[in-house]
Parts: C-alpha cells; sequence; structure tokens
C-alpha cells in the first residue's frame, strides 16, 4: 500500500510539474479525456479556454479512484485556481480539499457541494432526454424504443426517466425497455456489455436505443450498426461514430461549464454556488448536423424545437427523477 501511494504521489507531481502561476486545473475522471463523451466534452471546453485566451491549464487524467483526492490537493498547493473537478464521484474529494484551502476556488462538475468557495454545476439531463426521446419514438416503426444506463445511480435513472416521458409525448402507445449495465464504476466501460443488453432489446422488437453509459456506449453504437438499427448517443455530439445509424445525441454541455469555469476565474465573475443548466441555459440539447440529418425528417426536428420552447416557456414540466427517486409523471 505505502509503494502504491508513493507511486501515485510521483505521477501526480509529475502531471502538475511547471511554474506556480495562477493558472486553471481540470481533474478528468475514470474514462479519460478522449472518452468520446462526458470527459471529452470536459476537454473540448478547456482547450476552447485555452485556444480563445492564449492561456494554458493544468489537467490530470484519473485513472486509479485514490487518485482524485491527491490530484485536487495537489493542483490547489501548485496554485492552480480554479481547480475543475469532472464528475459526481470527484465530489466528496473537492469538499475534503476545498475546506483546506479556502482561497482557491474549486468547480465541481455534476455533483452539489456546499462550500462557500465552490461553485456547482448540474445539468437538467431529464430535459434533454425528453427532446431524444420524442425523437425516438417518432423515428421508430416497431413502437419500441430502448434505453441502456451505465452504472444504476440516480442520475442515470433521470435520463431514462425524461427519455420515457419524451417518447410517451411523441406516442402514448411506445413501449420503453430499460436496461442498467451494472453497479459498480465498471459499467462505465464495458462496450461487450453494452452490445450484448443492445441485442437483447433488439430481440424484443426496439429499433432505437438511448445509452447513457459512457464508454459502454460504444458496444451500444456498434450493435445497431451490425443490427441495422439506430443509436442515440449522449453528452457529447456522438453522430460522427457511426453515420446513418445514430439519430441523434443528447447534448450535455460539460465543455461549456468548463469553458464558462475556467474564463469566469480569469475575468473576474466566478462565483460560487449552484448553478443548473437546461435548455433554457443552452446546457442540454440534442445534436443535428451533416451525419445525422438524412434521419431527422422535417416534421420531427419541428415537433423536438416545438416540444423546447414549450419546456423553457413552462408549458411542458418534465418530471425529475431526482427530486423524489420516481418516475411517476
Amino acid at each position: 500500500m505505502k509503494q502504491l501511494s508513493a507511486f501515485l504521489a510521483v505521477g501526480l507531481l509529475t502531471a502538475v510539474s511547471g511554474t506556480a502561476s495562477a493558472s486553471p486545473a481540470v481533474i478528468f475522471d475514470m474514462g479519460g479525456k478522449f472518452d468520446k463523451s462526458f470527459n471529452q466534452g470536459a476537454y473540448e471546453g478547456a482547450e476552447r479556454y485555452k485556444g480563445e485566451t492564449g492561456d494554458s491549464y493544468r489537467e490530470f487524467e484519473v485513472t486509479n479512484p485514490a487518485q482524485r483526492e491527491q490530484a485536487i490537493r495537489k493542483m490547489a498547493q501548485r496554485k492552480a485556481d480554479p481547480v475543475v473537478g469532472i464528475g459526481f464521484a470527484q465530489g466528496p474529494a473537492v469538499e475534503s480539499v476545498s475546506a483546506e484551502y479556502p482561497d482557491t476556488r474549486f468547480t465541481i462538475i455534476d455533483m452539489v457541494v456546499d462550500q462557500p468557495n465552490v461553485q456547482s454545476v448540474v445539468f437538467k439531463e431529464h430535459e434533454g432526454s425528453f427532446l431524444v426521446g420524442l425523437l425516438a419514438a417518432m423515428k421508430s416503426e416497431s413502437g419500441k424504443v430502448g434505453f441502456i444506463g451505465g452504472m444504476d445511480i440516480p442520475l442515470i435513472r433521470k435520463f431514462a426517466c425524461g427519455f420515457e416521458q419524451g417518447a410517451k409525448h411523441a406516442n402514448a402507445d411506445v413501449e420503453v425497455i430499460q436496461n442498467m449495465t451494472g453497479s459498480t464504476p465498471s459499467a462505465w466501460n464495458d462496450p461487450g456489455r453494452g452490445a450484448e443488453l443492445s441485442r437483447g432489446q433488439f430481440d424484443r422488437g426496439v429499433d432505437v436505443i438511448f445509452a447513457a453509459a459512457g464508454g459502454t456506449g460504444t458496444g451500444v453504437y456498434q450493435a445497431a450498426a451490425d443490427g441495422g438499427k439506430f443509436a442515440i448517443g449522449v453528452d457529447s455530439n456522438q453522430n460522427y461514430l457511426h453515420p446513418g445509424v445514430m439519430l441523434t445525441s443528447m447534448l450535455k454541455r460539460v465543455d461549456n461549464a468548463v469553458y464558462e469555469a475556467m474564463l469566469a476565474g480569469k475575468d473576474g465573475t466566478w462565483e460560487p454556488g449552484i448553478k443548473a443548466l437546461g435548455l433554457a441555459e443552452d446546457g442540454v440539447g440534442w445534436a443535428l448536423d451533416e451525419h445525422n440529418a438524412d434521419l431527422i425528417s422535417d416534421e420531427m426536428k419541428a415537433a423536438a424545437e416545438t416540444a423546447k420552447a414549450a419546456i423553457v416557456a413552462g408549458e411542458i414540466t418534465v418530471h425529475d427523477y431526482m427530486s423524489d427517486n420516481s418516475c411517476n409523471y
């Protein structure tokens, strides 16, 4: 154990080496900054900040849960500011380290940490999931659509609940079949299991699957390509992975959250507290580009835009699973 701690410490020192001048830092969670999903969105936001300001930023990719708190503390020690932690799993580490470094600003993505020097950014995933659920039901010829989640946690149930509401808004008789990949963090990176669950849903008549499962989703998308079905990506725009197969992607604008946190730290407008980003704040949405334009009819696009406007105006209320851990609506 001592050898492991020493190894991790050496790795962290190397990762954050450099001058002690104030610059932002981002701690990517397990899966890495090129996971084609959540972490990659954070990376793209940090790169946008770097490109627009000319400033550098420090970074570290967590590969072991024990590294989270060590990495965040080391960034604070090196005077990084703000320190941006990616993912709900970094919440306890941010809470602990932010108390030790009250003069350092911290931003946590996807979790709420109640500290005076912490900015918590959360998303209204249920609103974006509603829109892709609507599109899935409109595209489906079988009247059956599917959802495959990663780790079975309330946050992922929130995606599933929003998706189901959107599907039933478009077609009250649609059947929504759901599976979760597992109950441990390994559920985020199991493409083989994702493909297996997808094939099971396809065998039951599903012809469109929405995956909110991190790296596991790549297996879902491949299974859809192999089976001549449709899939929906998540977090980042994943339409390019299988053009003609990816119906759309539910966008969770982690890129905007990271970019804005870093920029606000630079220009002095950074504020602690909770920021909840939904459709009105351009925090969630759906992707339409050259890779899926032929799959989305004018009717589907109009329906999605009408629903979006109604949600923003408060005319449609999308139930948030995390408000009471139910999907009653």
